[in-house]
């Protein structure tokens, strides 16, 4: 008999769009809680950001599994109503509209709170509830510049975007780390919490380190491609056969077996200049000339032999396409309106329980279920 997944028995309810939120109420609905999803009749609308996933939105079939889909319009005076019947019984309620609208349509986590004490409400938002920046639209790429990552990411010449939507994932992973916190504190206290995540707050702490060196030495990281600001050897170098190979030492024992087993000069780890980390990267251009002029004369399949019987941590600079083949790579298969997606599994391996991933849902999919299942109460007759 299959064991039932820890958060099953919940009733999350999700008034969300685009990334943030939906990435947290899928790992809630993963975990086996329900989530009942609210659509505009035009639906979520990264179910229209392309059509890459059998004519699907690879978004939103990324975010959305496990879910029911509600079609329902929270200013129409009976699909509010409907709503908070349902929030009644929710555990969990989770929404990422524009700043203020869900609080002018009644749904304000502070009303929810009030009328359910036993309610965990999430509100994730790009620059939190209060300040100058509060009104403000925040989509990822915004808030990778506002925040100075787009300022340490790329290469010397400019800027760049890191080509995932990193900070929509992480307001989404504290949410639902937030959510978790107080699942456990409400069954110790029976009060439930309002929590809120913003996008901003959730790239600032993933900031810490460049942060720091900028408030306390005066200078920020430099933006430097595919090398590291403060270790060194940590770059690409390039095999005889042209083949890129990502390097990284972390400490002077690995310096020595690199120098010894991989460049073939022993001596070369205790040369003036290279004999730290702090001396190597005072000295980056020399460094780099002297291994990439070592690994111009190896083969790509010889140096990785070498790399991996010496210790050093490698790795190959991989195309999407690469990724897709690369054997390490472990995938799972959800149902879809459009058929079979495979997609990367959940990251956290739990033993004995594999993944129980649910569907992703057509729009307004369970809208008729729903709405019986929450009709107002006929008065006795």
């Amino acid at each position: 008999m299959t064991a039932p997944r820890p958060l099953e028995g919940l009733l999350v309810v999700a008034l969300e769009q685009a990334v943030a939120a939906p990435y947290c109420s899928c790992r809630l609905a993963d975990a086996g809680a329900r989530v009942i999803k609210i659509e505009r009749a035009e639906g979520d609308f990264a179910r229209g950001y392309d059509k890459a996933a059998n004519g699907l939105s690879s978004y939103f079939v990324w975010l959305n599994r496990g879910k029911e889909s509600l079609v329902a319009d929270i200013k129409d005076a009976e699909d509010a109503a409907l709503l908070h019947r349902i929030v009644a019984r929710a555990d969990v309620f989770i929404q990422n509209l524009l700043p203020g609208a869900a609080a002018r349509a009644g749904f304000g986590s502070d009303d929810l709170r009030r009328r359910h004490p036993r309610l965990i409400t999430c509100d994730i938002s790009g620059y939190g509830e209060d300040g100058p920046y509060a009104r403000m639209k925040s989509y990822d790429m915004l808030i990778q510049a506002e925040t100075g990552l787009a300022a340490v990411t790329g290469r010397p010449e400019g800027p760049g975007r890191v080509g995932v939507s990193v900070c929509d994932i992480a307001a989404g992973m504290y949410a639902q780390q937030a959510i978790l916190e107080a699942l456990i504190a409400r069954g110790r206290t029976g009060e439930g919490r309002a929590i809120k995540v913003s996008l901003f707050d959730g790239m600032a702490d993933w900031m810490a380190v460049p942060l720091l060196h900028q408030d306390y030495t005066g200078k920020a990281p430099a933006r430097v491609g595919l090398e590291h600001p403060s270790v060194a050897p940590y770059r690409a170098y390039e095999s005889a056969d042209g083949v890129p190979i990502v390097i990284s030492i972390q400490n002077e024992r690995e310096w020595a077996r690199f120098c010894a087993e991989v460049l073939g000069d022993g001596a070369l780890a205790t040369r003036p200049g290279f004999e730290s980390n702090v001396a190597r990267v005072a000295n980056k251009v020399e460094l780099d000339r002297t291994i990439a002029a070592a690994f111009a004369r190896v083969d790509a399949k010889t140096l990785c032999e070498r790399l991996l019987a010496s210790g050093t941590a490698f790795g190959r600079i991989n195309s999407v396409a690469d990724f897709s083949a690369h054997p390490q790579l472990r995938r799972v298969t959800v149902q879809t309106p459009n058929g079979p997606i495979d997609m990367p599994a959940p990251p956290p391996r739990v033993a004995g329980t594999p993944p129980a991933l649910g569907p992703v849902p057509a729009l307004g999919a369970d809208s008729a279920a729903i709405r019986a299942e929450f009709a107002p109460a006929r008065a006795a007759g």
